[in-house]
């Protein structure tokens, strides 16, 4: 089952190009540069498939029970959408290569040349979930994306033109809109499942506290935070300005301001022992911090509730 141009490996087929993708999947070639593909029953001998390109992988009739994409009871269940990066290995579980029934949106990074949405596209930042961290869709959600899908096929079948690139990005930057607002929706109603994550990054923050680590000047950074929760760095930094309306950076000066107003309020530190504690450079850089944000200096506040 060689292919010309198709890398193989005992385990990864690499799809360099949308042509050598269409020959692999069975489907006829529309555009070199995009194409929508019918995934009913893929024949790959392969483990894992490389697309050195955009994919959009829409799952339909995920089986129940199915957690290979994230899905738990609390997330809609019609179907699943993945975004994958130029380079990016896909394997949907051990029994599959790619899902059993569903569509794949190619599209090479060229066909966005001279487009708005090449300016923007890493802007769509669930290019870079994990697999795990997929989109669930309801039952209007998926009528919607289907409903999209079908303006691009359209697109497809008519002559290229001039217009051709423009029409098809703009196709593909009002899926990406769509589906930006649907894992939105997913982050409210996992609201509970959040909600115990950034407990448990409240509580990697005071374990930093508590064994000295944050007087040493250190903070976890979010690829060390992200592995901790076992999310991806993106979609964790996308969880947490969701939730709290503020980067890691600023959560953490959050938490470390609120911890120093009730070690101020105990009356047992000075500004400098705390500023120590909680590993500001100096006190005079966290006075002029906690002056900014509370309105006081530190001195003025710890007297103040003594």
């Amino acid at each position: 089952m060689a292919k010309t141009g198709v890398k193989k490996d005992n385990k990864t087929l690499d799809i360099k190009t949308v042509c050598e993708c269409c020959h692999c999947l069975g489907s006829k070639t529309l555009h070199p540069q995009v194409s929508l593909i019918n995934l009913e029953k893929p024949e790959l001998e392969e483990d894992a498939v490389k697309f050195e390109f955009y994919a959009i992988l829409l799952i339909e009739d995920c089986p129940d029970g199915c957690c290979c994409c994230g899905r738990k009871y609390y997330d809609y269940s019609v179907a699943t959408m993945v975004f994958l990066t130029p380079g990016e290995i896909f394997r949907m579980s051990k029994e599959d290569t790619l899902p059993p029934k569903g569509w794949l949106l190619a599209f090479h990074p060229d066909l966005l040349f001279r487009t708005s949405l090449k300016n923007h596209i890493k802007n769509y930042t669930f290019f870079s979930y994990h697999k795990e961290e997929a989109l669930h869709l309801s039952r209007r959600e998926t009528s919607t994306v289907t409903c999209l899908l079908e303006h691009i096929e359209e697109e497809l079948h008519h002559p290229i033109d001039a217009h051709t690139g423009t029409i098809l990005s703009r196709h593909i930057e009002l899926l990406l809109d769509y589906c930006t607002r649907f894992y939105e929706r997913q982050f409210i109603t996992r609201e509970n499942k959040n909600k115990l994550l950034l407990a448990r990054l409240d509580r990697m923050f005071d374990e930093y506290l508590d064994s000295g680590r944050l007087s040493a000047g250190g903070l976890p950074v979010l690829a060390q935070c992200a592995a901790a929760l076992n999310l991806s760095a993106a979609y964790f930094s996308d969880l947490l300005k969701f939730e709290t309306g503020k980067s890691l950076e600023e959560y953490f000066e959050f938490r470390r301001l609120d911890t120093a107003r009730r070690l101020l309020s105990e009356g047992m530190h000075t500004p400098a022992e705390v500023a120590r504690l909680l590993g500001y450079p100096n006190v005079q850089c966290f006075s002029l911090i906690f002056k900014r944000v509370v309105g006081v200096p530190p001195g003025e506040f710890r007297y103040s509730r003594n």
